[in-house]
């Protein structure tokens, strides 16, 4: 196969308009031509840290969508689906993975669970890590996400970051406002990456202390806008990552919006490709081609050089997207799960009332949240709470939350970072009982309740993914989404993305475990009810 195309030659900063010739799968000659060509060719785009699961799709449809925004490899963190199902979970992604072209490169997950002060569905010890990172397949350790295990010299955290140095493989971090010596000991244990930067302050300080910084941009933590103004000195050291991506908003778009958005700002066109396709296959030696003669022919065919709108998405050789149509087909999905719960009660709900309630303070488009001491307070204060998706327990982890801004009935889901037990936020103790039990009775999924109707889409695969055609479950979340913006009242951006983190015990400053209320800056259980002896005025 012969195309004429403008090449992008990335690191040299040109177009040459060029004849590019296909075999097997490989790029086999790059030929300069005097002749027009009216499109662009450049490798494909590249996501340099996503949680595949958290698209609540399986990877082979995760795939399908990604290809149709020019995508054509991720750098994934099983450790979602590591936190429900152990190595049995890691298996399926890697075998669901490799019935698709797409190239999927996971990690070995460092943090399962991410603390010990949850329950989850499986623990990884030093063993497993040194049997993960045995495997071909495992090209990494995932992010290191107990920073002050690291800081404090615990002996499990750095047996297993010793283990990925005798391998020699890339070490992901995870240290949310981390900064000054602290940054510098994390960083001299051998992290390697930040995708957790959300200001420029921060992430200048973590490049120049010579960690690569990924731009994050999900579907509830937005960094784009604070870290943008570093791409111009250091985009040698930076790639763009999603994180965490909801499968409606990668039906919409994918690292191609980053590449959009940082073009339009004045970023140089090189500068912001070296980022997104370039930076990642070094980093994480990845065998993805990048326009090169002996290359695997992995590539992408744009129409024009602002809104790089992608006619074709190739890999390998061979077409798997054009014309906006994924060309990829679906493949059948033994779905595996672990979930004892059962259904609650309204009573199940209860807590004491107190004058001075400690309260997660939500921030939309960010996974940090903030302490708050409210005195008697009532706007838009609302009872949160994680239940033991792993054993059929009482409830133990209840509390306030301020910022969902429902008006009316609950939210609930299985997908709660990082252990995936259900955490459900509502407005009467009714109607939590009535979107947990959604979730509950269906072994997994998202929900949304009125006093008149009930929505819920089913999440099948660990209670995290669905084993459904991804188009339809994007339309389906799209539905569910809706309906929580629209009747429920939220104002969030993406309401269930945000409910997601709030278990999520690694950020700070508190949120919630099914064993109780944490503050996640000192690590330790905190009483939903401040005391008057300890209450801050400046926090009232």
């Amino acid at each position: 196969m012969k195309m004429k195309v403008n090449l992008l030659k990335i690191r040299e900063h040109e177009v040459v308009p060029s004849i590019i010739e296909i075999r097997d799968g490989k790029i086999f000659s790059i030929t300069p031509t005097d002749e027009e060509c009216l499109t662009y060719i450049l490798p494909g785009f590249i996501d340099a840290h996503i949680h595949i699961e958290s698209s609540m799709l399986v990877p082979s449809e995760f795939a399908r969508l990604a290809v149709v925004h020019g995508t054509v490899a991720t750098v994934s963190d099983p450790h979602e689906i590591a936190n429900v199902l152990g190595l049995q979970g890691v298996e399926f992604m890697l075998k669901n993975a490799s019935q698709t072209p797409f190239k999927f490169t996971f990690g070995a997950s460092p943090c399962v669970p991410a603390t010990p002060f949850e329950t989850s569905g499986s623990t990884f010890d030093v063993e497993d890590i040194q049997q993960l990172l045995q495997n071909p397949q495992i090209k990494y350790l995932s992010e290191v996400m107990n920073f002050p295990g690291v800081l404090m010299g615990d002996e499990d955290m750095l047996s297993k970051i010793a283990i990925a140095k005798e391998f020699n493989k890339p070490i992901d971090g995870h240290a949310p406002a981390l900064r000054g010596e602290d940054l510098t000991r994390y960083i001299d244990a051998g992290i390697s990456t930040d995708h957790e930067a959300f200001s420029y302050e921060e992430g200048l300080e973590k490049l120049q202390k010579g960690m690569k910084i990924l731009i994050r941009e999900g579907s509830a933590a937005k960094n784009f806008d604070a870290l943008h103004p570093l791409i111009d000195k250091y985009h040698k050291d930076m790639m763009f990552c999603s994180d965490d991506r909801h499968p409606n908003d990668l039906y919409r778009g994918h690292i191609n919006d980053l590449v959009v958005r940082a073009i339009a700002l004045g970023h140089d066109i090189f500068d912001v490709l070296e980022i997104a396709c370039l930076n990642p296959i070094e980093h994480y030696s990845l065998d993805v081609g990048t326009l090169r003669v002996g290359d695997s022919a992995d590539f992408i065919v744009v129409e024009d050089l602002q809104e790089f709108h992608v006619l074709e998405t190739f890999i390998d050789g061979v077409c798997v997207a054009k014309g906006g149509k994924t060309l990829l087909t679906s493949q059948d999905v033994n779905a595996i799960n672990k979930f004892v719960a059962r259904p609650k009660e309204a009573k199940d709900f209860f807590m004491p009332q107190c004058e001075n309630m400690e309260v997660i303070q939500v921030v939309d488009h960010e996974l940090m949240t903030y302490e708050k001491v409210l005195h008697n307070e009532k706007e838009d204060v609302l009872k949160i709470a994680v239940i033991n998706r792993y054993e059929d327990t009482p409830i133990k982890g209840i509390a306030h939350v301020k910022g969902f801004t429902l008006k009316e009935g609950a939210i609930a889901s299985s997908v709660a970072h990082d252990s995936h037990n259900i955490i459900v936020v509502g407005c009467s103790d009714e109607a939590m009982a009535k979107a947990a039990n959604l979730v509950i009775n269906a072994k997994g999924g998202v929900s949304g309740v009125s006093e008149k109707e009930s929505h819920l889409l089913p999440l099948n695969v660990g209670g995290i993914m669905s084993s459904e055609d991804g188009f339809s479950v994007a339309q389906k979340y799209e539905d569910i989404d809706r309906f929580v913006k629209e009747t429920l009242g939220s104002k969030l951006s993406a309401p269930f993305m945000t409910l997601s983190f709030m278990a999520l015990l690694v950020i700070p400053e508190i949120k919630l475990s099914d064993k109780g209320l944490f503050d996640g800056r000192s690590f330790h259980f905190i009483s939903p009810c401040k005391s008057e002896g300890d209450l801050d005025d400046a926090t009232l």
